[in-house]
């Protein structure tokens, strides 16, 4: 069974509370990803009546609605109830910010910067400079949104890709995305970003991953579990950056 669907079995048992606090976040959520009431309406098989209604709070979703919203929101229950909405907008000026300091990043290295930023603010501000949660994979702690962010990204002309003869994925700024404002990032958010590119920007993407993997949050979650900010508080900054 779909990961979501178990998530929202166990919250309809046991946190009722919690399925309330993530319609509550529907309209946010749709406003911020500038979807109308009718596309998801129409998404969700119902009419834009009944979907207002759910805005409302009026109206129950079933578990098979619920989870084509996830889809559509591209947000997960485990997201809702870290108490952290993911902002997708900021996390794209994080990749691009990355990129703005190397002139090319390996696919998997540049996810791997990533995690550092969101986990690195943590340590000090205790929340995560883009909201995103990260899950236990083969190569170390990934967001979920990564991967579809990066093709939407290339989709858009934002950034570019090209495949080494070794079958590594490059990706570098477009013309376009060299001049893009990062009004998203604060100066401190910034700074903590360069940091950590200059600290890791002459290892190759194998070392990163398995710096990645000996650290608590990847070696007490579950394969492909979601990893845990709190236990990020355990680790040395300076190895960071």
């Amino acid at each position: 069974m779909h990961t979501i669907v178990l998530a929202i079995l166990t919250l309809k048992v046991y946190d009722n509370d919690m399925l309330n606090e993530y319609v509550k976040t529907i309209k946010t959520l749709r406003v911020e990803k500038g979807i109308s009431q009718s596309e998801i309406a129409e998404k969700l098989g119902m009419t834009r009546t009944t979907y207002i209604n759910v805005e409302q709070g009026k109206r129950e979703l079933t578990l098979g609605e619920f989870e084509k919203l996830s889809g559509v929101l591209g947000v997960s229950l485990e997201e809702i109830k870290s108490g952290q909405i993911p902002n997708y907008e900021k996390y794209k000026q994080m990749i691009l910010s990355f990129l703005k300091l190397e002139d090319k990043i390996p696919k998997t290295k540049l996810a791997k910067l990533l995690y550092l930023a969101d986990f690195g603010w943590f340590y000090y501000h205790l929340e995560s400079m883009s909201g995103m949660q990260y899950r236990k994979q083969k190569y170390g702690p990934v967001s979920d949104t990564y991967f579809r962010m990066i093709d939407e990204m290339l989709d858009n002309g934002e950034i570019q890709i090209e495949q080494t003869p070794d079958g590594a994925m490059l990706i570098s700024n477009s013309r376009t995305s060299k001049k893009a404002e990062l009004s998203k990032i604060n100066k401190d958010e910034q700074k903590l970003i360069k940091n950590i590119d200059e600290k890791w920007k002459g290892h190759k993407t194998a070392e990163i991953v398995d710096f990645t993997h000996k650290q608590f949050p990847f070696l007490y979650a579950g394969d492909n579990e979601i990893v845990s900010y709190n236990l990020f508080t355990q680790e040395d900054p300076d190895e960071i950056y």
